[in-house]
């Protein structure tokens, strides 16, 4: 009876153990620690951009590319160049072609594009 209260004992310790650990070996890899630290320094730029009137709302840019370019917006990011706020903007078009454009965040103007 003591070696089988002891194993279970044991077997309740592991699982205590392996429970504490998940989370750390599952956010264990710094490039996604990285990643999330610049998406959520690219959101409070944009926002105190936004409050400071330096920039247009997403919404706006959006419509703006809309207007322009036909296809699946798939990426976002919020980028100051020089300077200058600006939104790079990836685009699956029904081609299936991928383009990266870059637009002025205050103008709503193209004022870069690539093609993949």
């Amino acid at each position: 009876m003591f070696t089988q209260n002891r194993s279970h004992s044991l077997i309740i310790c592991f699982l205590a153990a392996a429970f504490v650990l998940l989370p750390v070996s599952a956010s264990g890899d710094p490039a996604l620690n990285l990643d999330a630290a610049d998406d959520a320094r690219e959101q409070y730029e944009a926002r105190e951009a936004l409050k400071q009137g330096k920039i247009r709302p997403l919404e706006e840019i959006v419509s703006a590319v809309r207007e322009k370019i036909a296809g699946d917006i798939i990426e976002i990011e919020f980028e100051v160049e020089d300077g200058r706020y600006i939104y790079e903007i990836e685009i699956i078009q029904p081609s299936g072609q991928i383009v990266e454009i870059e637009v002025d965040a205050l103008t709503k103007e193209i004022i870069g594009n690539e093609e993949d």
